[in-house]
């Protein structure tokens, strides 16, 4: 039996154009030049610098020519677009920060780099210091390869006697591979090669210059390992008959070890990506003043020769079939090059805005960058007051960066849900987790505080959280339990 049901949907829907746009917006600076220069080499009609001439009306007006559009079968439908498929939220992740030159006359200049020398190859050329035969050379350059970048070897040797025989044709047996593994263990950084961290700071131990404390920690780490990662400090007191002093100097001694050598490595072959700030806020005559970095803002005009090749064929009495073609794609590549330079306005103005929007409400932090006046915001409060949708606000906080008197700073970390103090006012997460990490920072690390007794300290001081609560923020901030901050 057929039913019949009545049934309204309502779905968003955007033009190609309108996607394209949207990932303008959420592109930050270095990825928006790398854009730039992209449809630069595809699009010849798209020029930079300044036009030699202003032109008020355009002479390729598309009533001149749309006879001779005959692409109109071939446009896409909007009502078909799913913006899911083509838009992206995904954050930019946290990295290190740089200032940046905000002025749009400077010249670019290029710094030269040396190329620098992989972590593996440094471990590789050391190798080259050992008398090894064509056997052990294999196996021990097999070894390094299977170092990971934190500097440990994360598989089994009878995993890696199986995987050298079936990948490498190389035969051999545990017994040579932990003697490989010996010459590996003296390479530099200390440390690499190692299984577990025990045995990295095992190693490291060992090329210290003996001395008492040394011997102590060495210990410790070999035979009270547990004991050690635990801070049971009056266990390890009571085993090894040592005053509370000669432990204290035994573990300083193994807190100077370097529990990831292979993550200090300069020369290890990871990418070093320096954030170029997309906005500056500066602090003029005890006033907020705001810049969009000049790099966002480039100058852009329609190439003057293809709009006379445009001007040239409405003039011509003869329009054979050839010409017809030719003037399709100049017309493609002028309308092109007209949408990117109106979407490259309208980026800079969305970016502009929301920016502006941001820093005037968060006005009594920006003067004087004490983080704890941070105020309750979302992505609504902005998006109301610039009149723009939350996804376009969205891309803008998580992918670009604002320099500030006080660091440079991603944009989303401004962002903050409310909650309430004991007097019933609206008091922004962040200015919380401030208030808890001051509190962790002041207390006695012998006796460091709990989450039940850190709730009880910020619930005296107005904001009452639960313990739970507690814990989340604290591991939000990445600080351990206070077990694990307790130290001698």
């Amino acid at each position: 039996m057929l039913k019949q049901f009545l049934n309204l949907k309502l779905s968003q829907k955007l033009s190609p154009q309108q996607i394209q746009l949207m990932k303008l917006i959420q592109l930050p600076t270095q990825a928006f030049e790398q854009r730039l220069l992209e449809e630069m080499n595809e699009n010849p009609a798209l020029e930079t610098g300044k036009d030699e001439e202003d032109y008020e009306k355009d002479e390729f007006d598309n009533e001149d020519y749309d006879d001779y559009d005959d692409a109109e079968s071939e446009r896409i439908d909007a009502e078909d677009i799913n913006i899911d498929e083509y838009l992206s939220n995904d954050e930019t992740p946290d990295y290190k920060t740089q200032a940046n030159n905000y002025s749009d006359d400077d010249d670019d200049r290029e710094t030269p780099f040396a190329a620098p020398v992989s972590f593996h190859q440094d471990l590789i050329n050391q190798l080259n210091t050992f008398i090894l035969n064509d056997e052990e050379r294999e196996i021990a350059e097999f070894l390094v390869g299977s170092i990971d970048d934190m500097g440990y070897i994360r598989r089994s040797v009878p995993d890696m006697v199986d995987d050298m025989a079936f990948t490498q044709g190389i035969y051999t047996d545990e017994k040579m591979v932990e003697k490989m593994l010996q010459v590996i263990h003296e390479l530099e950084p200390s440390g690499v090669g190692a299984r577990d961290l025990q045995e990295c700071l095992l190693l490291q131990l060992k090329h210290k210059t003996p001395t008492e404390y040394v011997a102590l920690a060495t210990d410790i780490i070999e035979n009270q390992f547990d004991a050690f990662t635990k801070k049971h400090y009056d266990k390890l007191i009571q085993k090894y008959n040592v005053s509370n002093e000669q432990l204290k100097k035994a573990i300083h001694e193994i807190e100077k070890l370097n529990p990831k050598p292979g993550g200090s490595f300069t020369g290890n072959n990871k990418v070093t990506e320096n954030v170029v700030p997309d906005f500056a806020i500066r602090i003029v005559d005890g006033e907020l003043e705001l810049t969009l970095n000049g790099r966002n803002a480039p100058s852009l005009h329609v190439s003057k020769d293809y709009q006379e090749m445009m001007q040239t064929y409405k003039d011509s009495r003869d329009k054979s079939a050839q010409q017809k073609d030719a003037v399709q794609f100049i017309k493609q590549k002028l309308d092109s090059a007209k949408w990117f330079i109106d979407a490259i306005r309208q980026r800079q103005e969305t970016l502009f805005v929301t920016m502006n929007a941001i820093m005037h409400y968060q006005e009594e932090y920006f003067l004087d960058g004490d983080e704890t006046k941070l105020k309750p915001m979302i992505l609504k409060d902005i998006a109301d007051m610039v009149g723009l949708d939350i996804s376009t606000v969205s891309r803008v906080a998580n992918s670009k960066y604002v320099e500030t008197p006080y660091g440079t700073k991603l944009i989303k970390e401004f962002f903050s849900e409310s909650m309430k103090n004991d007097q019933g006012e609206d008091v922004s997460t962040l200015e919380i987790k401030k208030i808890l990490q001051n509190t962790i920072e002041e207390e006695d690390k012998k006796k460091p505080l709990p989450d039940d007794q850190l709730a009880e300290i910020l619930k005296e001081k107005g904001y009452p959280i639960a313990r739970r609560t507690i814990a989340k923020y604290r591991e939000q901030l990445d600080i351990p339990v206070a077990r694990m901050r307790k130290k001698m």
